[in-house]
């Protein structure tokens, strides 16, 4: 084997030592590396601010056992009384209803009727119903007699949720269309629209389809699960999960009304 010489021996010995610093500086840096990682704070989810249930006292329900299509007037009448005015659902239905019967062509066999915008679909205590155009405008007939300073609105593109937010928070009960027990709603029958006023959302001569489990209900409170409703159907306050109400609501046309 040859002789290296003193050079080479020395480049080796330079070359070794360079190699061992890099090392130790490895580990050095590792370490320190490690323990920045290890002091580093865990990173936290975003946590949902927790639902505080609210319920509006004094917001009853009335058993709706005569005016069998009068689901919008037992609400109707529900809010008012909470608000202080004195009046019933008899005394709202005989007075104060825009109706509009729903007949049949004798010759044709075709229905004809109100857009229900417009006007109530038959009466309260036989007939298909009404939206909250034409009921606030029912509405605010009785407010005017009774020489209120409040009015009846209608709000649109709204979510329950939002509601909530904005009036039942603020003891403010909003009347509301959705179906009987949160039922999916049907087309079931339907008319040649004979009667439109400024709030018509159809022309006269086209068709309006009524939907099945059609339901007016007055929304006055809410939890973590569940919207609490004035329901006249059970004579009394009912509870309905958060999501089915909203997307009946939604399939109902998002139709609410206020009073202020």
């Amino acid at each position: 084997m040859p002789i290296r010489s003193i050079p080479q021996k020395i480049q080796i010995i330079t070359l070794s030592v360079i190699i061992v610093i890099l090392l130790v500086l490895g580990a050095v840096l590792g370490g320190v590396s490690s323990a920045q990682k290890q002091a580093a704070p865990a990173e936290t989810t975003p946590t949902e601010t927790p639902i505080v249930p609210h319920q509006i006292q004094g917001v009853k329900a009335t058993l709706q056992d005569t005016l069998m299509a009068g689901c919008e007037t037992h609400a109707c009448t529900s809010l008012l009384q909470s608000l202080g005015y004195d009046i019933n659902e008899f005394q709202f239905a005989d007075k104060y209803l825009d109706c509009h019967y729903v007949t049949e062509d004798p010759e044709t066999g075709i229905k004809l009727g109100p857009d229900m915008n417009s006007g109530f679909a038959g009466t309260a205590y036989a007939g298909y119903g009404i939206y909250a155009p034409a009921m606030a405008k029912c509405m605010n007939r009785y407010l005017a007699d009774v020489k209120s300073d409040k009015k009846a609105y209608v709000l649109e593109d709204y979510t329950l949720d939002r509601l909530c937010d904005e009036y039942i928070v603020n003891d403010i009960p909003v009347m509301i269309w959705a179906t009987t027990n949160m039922t999916e709603p049907e087309e079931w029958e339907a008319w040649r629209v004979n009667y439109v006023d400024e709030n018509a959302k159809y022309k006269e001569g086209e068709i309006f389809k009524w939907m099945l489990h059609e339901h007016c209900l007055v929304l006055c409170g809410y939890d973590q699960k569940d919207y609490y409703f004035s329901d006249s159907v059970v004579g009394d306050i009912s509870h309905f999960e958060r999501g089915i109400s909203e997307h009946r609501f939604e399939q109902l046309g998002r139709q609410a009304i206020v009073v202020k």
